[in-house]
């Protein structure tokens, strides 16, 4: 049965964490999709590190934007993070709010159409403040309509505050 979590949050707030703990209790064998860009080979590193952490138990997908290109029906699948997916989508698009966001709404549609356990991790990045430049303001305002659309659709919302989880929604 499809079921779409979000787990969102400020930075270190514990999102990754409860996310991941959350997927072992309902699987064995869980799936943990990286939307990360690996830039530099200091950022090779670290991804290899946390794939490391995480065990062998772990399904590892790296997948920068087309999360739609993996079949993972009947699994248990981690998506960290929007906020980065949503970063690839915006840069290659040249800061095009609109287009980036169509398209990532596209691509999260056809991604979460199939029969699976989504536990989509995301930041709160509007409750800093506004942003210094336009290109960071256009991204809060991708990255909080991008959240926005992600939780209209999700079954549950949890609100991560100091490690602690506090659920904003639940669909019965």
């Amino acid at each position: 049965m499809k079921y779409i979590t979000l787990v969102t949050g400020g930075q270190r707030s514990g999102k990754s964490g409860y996310a991941q703990r959350l997927a072992l209790s309902l699987s064995e064998n869980p799936v943990y999709l990286a939307t990360s860009r690996v830039w530099d080979e200091e950022f090779r590193q670290r991804v290899l590190r946390h794939q490391k952490d995480r065990g062998p138990e772990w399904t590892n997908i790296e997948e920068e934007k087309h999360l739609s290109r993996h079949s993972l029906a009947g699994r248990v699948v981690v998506i960290d993070c929007v906020t980065l997916w949503g970063t690839n989508f915006f840069f290659d698009n040249n800061s095009n709010v609109e287009l980036s966001l169509s398209e990532l709404k596209e691509e999260f549609n056809k991604f979460t159409n199939q029969e699976a356990r989504f536990i989509f991790v995301t930041n709160e990045l509007g409750m800093g403040g506004v942003a210094a430049d336009e290109v960071q303001r256009k991204f809060t305002d991708m990255q909080g309509w991008l959240n926005q659309y992600i939780a209209s659709r999700a079954d549950e919302v949890i609100l991560m505050v100091s490690g602690i989880p506090v659920k904003i929604k639940e669909n019965k």
